[in-house]
């Protein structure tokens, strides 16, 4: 962040929503590629994960979050015996993806929890605001 304008109370909340919505959408494409399969286990899906980094504003001694990128998990795919699966090699085996649809649906309850949560800190800080115009 630019030392010129420093961070407030909105700007960094702003960037903590888009983060969380960040978390969030990764563990719903999670969630739609659960259950998908390929014939090999490197063309299988992988979960992803959004990496976040701590961003201090120097100008206001605020620290915010950004995200710097998504990353693949290296977690195997799951080999399946199903020689009727269009998809299966010559060995008759399928790859699954490695989804665990329980830890991807806490994922997105928390994220939608802490964007929640946000928006209710930027509520009370708007109504602090008017209070403060008010009794002027």
């Amino acid at each position: 962040m630019p030392d010129r304008t420093p961070m407030t109370l909105f700007s960094m909340t702003t960037r903590a929503m888009s983060a969380q919505m960040v978390r969030m959408n990764a563990a719903t494409s999670n969630l739609a590629n659960a259950g998908s399969v390929s014939s090999t286990e490197d063309g299988a899906y992988r979960p992803i994960r959004a990496v976040f980094a701590v961003e201090l504003d120097r100008a206001s001694g605020l620290a915010g979050v950004t995200s710097s990128g998504l990353v693949r998990a290296e977690t195997a795919a799951t080999k399946r015996h199903d020689p009727s699966h269009p998809l299966a090699d010559a060995d008759g085996n399928v790859f699954e993806a490695p989804v665990d649809e329980t830890a991807e649906m806490v994922e997105i309850m928390e994220s939608a929890r802490q964007y929640q949560n946000l928006v209710q800190a930027l509520q009370t800080a708007k109504q602090l605001m008017l209070e403060t115009l008010r009794s002027q």
